[in-house]
């Protein structure tokens, strides 16, 4: 199974368009969205390209293929937008070899702060808008970036889980941070 991770689009189409298209292209099973997916939030600038309904148009044609978590900036009334649910804090998905991936935006739960997970298990959310892949403790820890606003030196980024190796990658595909799952 391939999965394909993106968070923090805060509205914009023109992000989302370029997500797709590497989403199609990866040949990803499951694409996994990790909140503030249509609203820019009052910290951030207004995105070139801010246009959350047209966000959502795109999304939708993929709605059999998202599963999605709440961020801090997604609210009930997006949610009437969408075509697949994003209104849970956490979800948990398990992988073919036993692993779970416990998916969350980042402002309630993150690497630091979780609810008791097994040996091997994947802390997985976004909110911080920097990339991490690394291991932590008898846990993994992996934030795919914002593919929208990154911060500090980082270019706008999305992630990929294929053959136990997860990365974060730029849009030219450069490899930013990865770790296997050993």
């Amino acid at each position: 199974m391939k999965l394909f991770f993106a968070s923090d689009i805060h509205g914009c189409a023109d992000s989302t368009r370029r997500t797709l298209a590497k989403f199609e292209q990866s040949g990803a099973d499951h694409l996994i969205l990790l909140g503030d997916v249509l609203n820019h939030g009052p910290r951030n600038a207004l995105p070139e390209g801010y246009a959350p309904i047209e966000v959502a148009e795109q999304l939708n044609q993929h709605a059999e293929k998202i599963t999605a978590v709440r961020g801090n900036c997604d609210s009930d009334v997006d949610q009437m937008l969408l075509d697949f649910p994003m209104m849970a804090d956490y979800n948990l998905v398990l992988l073919p070899n036993g692993r779970r991936l416990f998916l969350t935006h980042g402002h309630l739960y993150n690497g630091d702060k979780h609810p008791r997970l097994r040996d091997g298990d994947v802390v997985v959310s976004g909110h911080t808008h920097l990339p991490v892949a690394e291991s932590k403790g008898s846990l993994y820890v992996y934030n795919p970036g914002s593919v929208t606003i990154p911060r500090g030196e980082y270019q706008a980024s999305y992630g990929l889980l294929e053959a136990n190796m997860l990365k974060v990658l730029t849009f030219d595909d450069e490899i930013i941070c990865q770790v296997e799952l050993v």
